[in-house]
């Protein structure tokens, strides 16, 4: 009875990492695409020396937005999750490495949101997600 508690609690344990990781990132793409809009957002990676800003730009709204939905409904969120662990690993290592630990200039937020987006990469969306190929699966009692 306890082993069938513990094995459904690591599938629900996900949900609120998932519904958050993907509201934020979804948030903040939609920031970037409907607020300060595609131009300034490479204009921004522009001046933080990011190559082709243009397209890492689409590309960060793109992953962001999407990939966040997906996360957040748990359909099919583990590629976007593989995404966004990268992005968050290079804005990390080319952006904010330098401003130390504390957000707003440093690592905090970027590394919160990595560990995140990489536990649901390797876990899956846990078991109230809409597609079932995300879930986790609960493993047999030994």
């Amino acid at each position: 009875m306890i082993d069938s508690m513990n094995r459904s609690g690591v599938g629900w344990g996900i949900l609120p990492i998932r519904l958050v990781i993907g509201l934020v990132f979804a948030m903040h793409g939609g920031q970037k695409v409907f607020v300060y809009g595609a131009g300034a957002t490479a204009m921004a990676m522009t001046h933080m020396g990011i190559p082709l800003p243009v397209i890492a730009a689409w590309v960060a709204i793109i992953v962001e937005f999407i990939g966040g939905l997906a996360i957040f409904f748990g359909v099919w969120a583990r590629w976007p999750a593989c995404l966004l662990a990268i992005e968050m690993l290079i804005v990390i290592l080319f952006v904010k490495l330098h401003g130390g630990f504390f957000s707003p200039r440093g690592i905090e937020l970027e590394l919160t949101l990595l560990a995140g987006a990489l536990t649901i990469a390797m876990l899956g969306t846990g078991p109230a997600s809409l597609a079932s190929g995300d879930r986790v699966p609960v493993p047999d009692g030994a």
